[in-house]
């Protein structure tokens, strides 16, 4: 009203204005909360354009959602686990995955180092996503578990995880892969 002050915002708070709408239907949509939701529009600005990817495993036990580029940049190793596996995979930061179900039904397998989660189905043995030995803070996802009609192009670089500490120390980008 004419005359009266607007109060400021709480620390920490920001006032969206007539954008509140948008901003509270956009969380509800996506089930995100206010910094999950900060931080994916920050990230989108900052690092290009994101879609939500969603995906599960064969049985449809375990469904996700990822935010990541339409483009994506995936990973082939070839150590031992990756080799029998078939593992090829693409990296985010946990900011950016949500379980959408299925936890009941992961289980996990780790050997070596235990730093890599290797997560899966105990259903159909599917391994959709894991947390990777090179970005504990980060998933490591497989593009084949994907729903189709969100990723446009695949670009595929080798890994040599034989020789996995050379490899990730001579790597310039990797382990920044799964920071905000």
């Amino acid at each position: 009203p004419a005359g009266v002050k607007a109060e400021p915002p709480e620390p920490g708070l920001i006032d969206l204005g007539a954008q509140s709408g948008r901003w509270a239907a956009f969380q509800e949509k996506h089930g995100l909360s206010c910094e999950e939701t900060a931080r994916l529009l920050l990230d989108a600005y900052e690092y290009g354009r994101l879609v939500k990817h969603t995906g599960g495993c064969h049985c449809g036990a375990v469904r996700f959602e990822v935010w990541a580029s339409a483009d994506l940049h995936v990973f082939n190793c070839n150590c031992s686990i990756c080799t029998k596996k078939q593992n090829r995979h693409f990296i985010v930061p946990a900011s950016r995955f949500k379980l959408l179900k299925g936890a009941d039904n992961l289980t996990t397998y780790t050997f070596n180092t235990h730093r890599a989660q290797h997560t899966f189905c105990k259903t159909c043995g599917v391994q959709s996503f894991y947390t990777p030995r090179s970005n504990p803070d980060g998933y490591g996802i497989a593009p084949h578990c994907l729903d189709d009609g969100t990723v446009q192009t695949i670009i595929t670089e080798d890994i040599n995880g034989k020789e996995w500490e050379k490899a990730i120390s001579e790597h310039k980008t990797i382990r920044n892969m799964s920071k905000p």
